[in-house]
């Protein structure tokens, strides 16, 4: 047995007992996902079920409403030139999402550039989801990440942000930042602004969404009026105007940013990229495509992305039956997973796509996803038309873009910041099965044109849509903030 394990024990328990008592399905949930891999693997119908019943409120959810942490009991630290905190809520390899590849990949241009970025996710990540095995130090991709992973946490997050506070700033003492940060969601921002009280060290505010949108979507009936809704969103609007910079994803999210009250000077846009390795001409699909058992003349339509309710996926389904009733050979491939896998299968089945017209492989990780990019003729983005989604950029179809495919989007103002209609992809009313199966078909019959759509997606992405070019951009940021930078 590790001599992690007893600790990380101990913090599960913690957390355990805690969830017990305010969410017996959470406390069950945290169970299972602490079972050996093989037996999990075989209740994984279980852990979803079992996740879509839990309620999102829990020891790092919506708290109390209070916004400031106490600051934790500091030194003077003299800063390390270019040393660069991040504190974010998990990390790779545990957990592997869009917001952890930005922050991995953020991370390792950075270093590439000059500076000295390490990695701190919140207390008790990963043990509270279920791995015990957790090493308060890991070097992922040549960049710390460091575990705040003490033998018990407290319930409710106004303890449980004090304590990541304190321990965050005994980091700070041995790390000796130059500057601190944070990204969505409020609690990462929190705990940033509580260590600039102690230490002096300036606060950056990376917005990557706007997470009291996307809790609207996550259950019918719930609105703006709901109190944690506007808990959530009175914390993230405490994190944007306290920090003495943020950073957002695109356009339309600095606008909304600004509306609540961040001066415009104050607000840059860093946006979603890719490495540079990702330009580089897509593997082979052929073989992919045989294990897949799609035909070499197939069309195949799809997307990467998580199964929620607002990506839009049931759009996708029906667009297919729709091109399938028309006589076009299509497949649909949807990488990724969520609470929306179960009944969006169910959908495929009903439709008539169970016969292997519509393929769900699960997630895959991230060193694939090029492999899977390379069996496609069309990405997708079908989202729905919900304020979220009107607002975020998302990270896939910019890596789409990246591999060369056209990208078809539902027509929201965060998408129109991407794609350019009739140079790289199109842009269609989101919830049209109609309006997309026009013009996925039209885009069947003219190959010519798929392939200088995805020329045109890969270089727009080449010209402003790199790591390395987000990564200079936060370089500046530092140092106008008044960070001391190496040479």
């Amino acid at each position: 047995m590790s001599r992690h394990v007893p600790r990380a024990l101990s913090l599960a328990a913690s957390v355990a007992w805690g969830e017990l008592r305010q969410d017996p399905v959470r406390a069950a949930l945290l169970g299972l996902r602490l079972l050996p891999t093989p037996v999990g693997d075989r209740l994984a119908g279980v852990e979803r079920r079992l996740a879509a019943r839990a309620r999102t409120a829990g020891p790092t959810a919506t708290g109390s409403g209070t916004a400031r942490v106490p600051a934790p009991a500091g030194r003077t630290v003299a800063p390390v030139p270019g040393r660069v905190l991040h504190l974010v809520t998990n990390g790779l390899p545990f957990k592997h999402a869009g917001y952890t590849v930005r922050t991995q990949k953020l991370a390792e241009a950075q270093r590439a550039d000059g500076l000295d970025p390490h990695v701190v996710t919140r207390v008790g990540f990963p043990v509270a989801q279920g791995v015990l095995d957790a090493r308060p130090l890991q070097i992922v991709g040549g960049v710390p990440q460091h575990r705040l992973l003490p033998s018990r946490l407290p319930y409710g997050q106004d303890a449980v942000l004090a304590r990541n506070a304190e321990l965050a700033g005994r980091l700070v003492e041995r790390l000796r930042p130059a500057v601190l940060h944070a990204a969505t969601d409020h609690g990462n921002g929190r705990v940033a602004l509580a260590l600039r009280e102690a230490y002096g060290l300036p606060v950056v505010y990376e917005v990557r969404g706007f997470l009291e949108e996307s809790w609207l979507t996550q259950a019918p009936g719930r609105s703006p009026d709901d109190p944690t809704y506007r808990t959530r969103r009175a914390l993230e609007t405490y994190c944007m105007r306290e920090a003495d910079l943020v950073l957002t994803l695109g356009a339309a999210m600095r606008a909304e940013i600004v509306a609540r009250g961040v001066p415009e000077d104050r607000v840059l846009i860093a946006p979603n990229a890719v490495d540079d390795d990702f330009l580089a001409p897509l593997p082979d699909g052929a073989l992919l495509r045989a294990r897949l058992g799609i035909a070499p003349d197939d069309l195949v339509v799809g997307t990467v992305s998580s199964l929620t309710p607002y990506e839009g996926i049931g759009t996708l389904l029906h667009t297919g039956a729709e091109l399938r009733r028309r006589g076009v050979p299509v497949r649909l491939l949807i990488v990724g997973d969520g609470p929306e896998r179960a009944a969006l299968r169910a959908l495929a089945v009903r439709l008539g796509l169970g016969d292997g017209g519509a393929l769900f492989t699960g997630r895959v990780p991230h060193d694939q996803v090029r492999s899977y990019h390379a069996v496609l003729d069309v990405f997708t983005v079908p989202r729905t038309d919900e304020r979220v989604c009107r607002l975020v950029t998302p990270l896939k179809p910019v890596e789409a873009m990246a591999s060369g495919l056209p990208v078809v989007a539902s027509d929201l103002a965060a998408m129109r910041e991407l794609v350019e209609p009739g140079a790289s992809g199109e842009l269609i009313p989101s919830a049209s099965p109609q309006a997309w199966a026009e013009v996925i078909e039209g885009l069947f019959y003219s190959q010519t044109r798929r392939i200088d759509m995805g020329i045109n997606a890969r270089s727009i992405v080449a010209r402003a849509r790199t790591w390395s070019r987000v990564a200079a951009m936060t370089r500046d940021a530092y140092r106008a903030l008044g960070c001391r930078l190496p040479p």
